[in-house]
């Protein structure tokens, strides 16, 4: 059993606990929180799971990673925080552990990350002997392993497009929704999620994935987005309302540009009310979905949709990034040290968790 620790509690943390906990080759041994309301409690209370683990979450970084764990599934936010989630993810290395998360936009392709990011996480790994591998949905598996198994469905392919259609409302996280998405700002007002550049950072990694794995030569990166206002008010039941003329909708894509011509294309529809901008794509049901579309012959599309938590597609989106990064542990383990990408860390079969449940 591989003793693992938690870090961070909320929307991928609370998804971490219960992966954990279920897998047959792994032993939740600590959970790390910052929100002082959360120290003592359990860890099955945290992850919703109606009974107790007998973990307790505490503050104590250095006496967690001071038993030398295994693994550290590191869940805390860094969306606006990086340095600190950067920072975080090098003492856990240095401590010897195999660390995967999804908080570190710039090394989901490690290759093209600026050197102030990737230089101190090889030198950590090389001093503690520990390895990393950053995933997430999207970016994730949703476009790198997805798009890929269906392209080699294909006799030919034109184009790959990857697409993330969510209603935000169900997304509980209201710094990142309205102020880094700008849902419910002002149509003058510039998310920083949106700003200049800052797509083609967070995604332009999995179209370089892509198109390394396909065999491409990229000719650049280019971006493109568009923003739709409320038409009226509305309310959501976790995040309060939403003003008529404010931004409701966004629409970008990061293609990648091969032969002049843009074919790969991640593309992202999101809404914080299903009336704003009903033109653009729609999932075929529910909240949200995850669909790829190979342009070729034969044409393919597949849409994926998750659901967790009683029903809520983004506490399921969460969930399946949760379950590619804590199905990697054992690769990496066997794998040994090292900086991994998705096109290094296969997507292994959930073995010896059928009919398992946490706890």
């Amino acid at each position: 059993m591989v003793s693992t620790i938690v870090w961070g509690t909320g929307n991928i943390g609370r998804a971490a606990i219960r992966a954990v906990e279920a897998h047959p080759g792994l032993k939740l041994t600590a959970v790390l929180v910052h929100d002082p309301a959360k120290l003592g409690r359990d860890a099955g209370e945290l992850a919703g799971l109606g009974h107790r683990l007998g973990v307790t979450a505490t503050a104590d970084v250095e006496a967690a990673l001071g038993t030398s764990p295994g693994a550290v599934v590191y869940a805390a936010s860094g969306d606006i925080r990086p340095s600190e989630a950067l920072a975080d993810v090098v003492r856990a290395l240095r401590a010897g552990a195999v660390v995967v998360t999804p908080s570190l936009y710039a090394l989901y392709d490690h290759r093209s990350a600026p050197p102030e990011i990737r230089q101190p996480v090889l030198a950590a790994i090389a001093e503690g002997g520990g390895s990393l591998f950053v995933s997430g949905v999207d970016p994730g598996w949703a476009n790198d392993v997805l798009p890929l198994l269906v392209s080699g469905l294909a006799a030919t392919v034109d184009a790959v497009r990857c697409q993330e259609i969510f209603d935000y409302s169900t997304y509980d996280q209201p710094d990142a929704v309205r102020y880094l998405v700008g849902m419910g700002q002002p149509m003058d007002y510039e998310p920083p999620m949106l700003a200049p550049d800052v797509p083609a950072m967070v995604w332009g990694g999995q179209v370089r994935l892509i198109a390394r794995a396909l065999g491409a030569d990229l000719d650049g990166v280019r971006e493109h987005v568009e923003r739709r206002p409320l038409e009226s008010t509305v309310t959501t039941a976790s995040m309060g309302a939403f003003e008529a003329g404010t931004q409701g909708a966004v629409r970008f894509e990061v293609r990648g540009i091969v032969g002049g011509e843009p074919r790969i294309v991640l593309e992202h529809v999101t809404r914080i009310h299903p009336s704003c901008a009903p033109d653009w794509p729609v999932p075929p049901a529910g909240a949200g979905a995850h669909r790829v579309i190979v342009e070729g012959r034969p044409r393919i599309e597949v849409t994926v949709q998750a659901t967790d938590e009683g029903g809520n597609h983004s506490a399921g989106g969460n969930a399946t990034a949760v379950g590619r990064l804590v199905g990697a542990v054992e690769w990496l383990l066997e794998a040994g040290p090292g900086l991994y990408d998705a096109l290094d860390v296969p997507l292994r079969p959930a073995i010896g968790k059928l009919g398992r449940r946490s706890g």
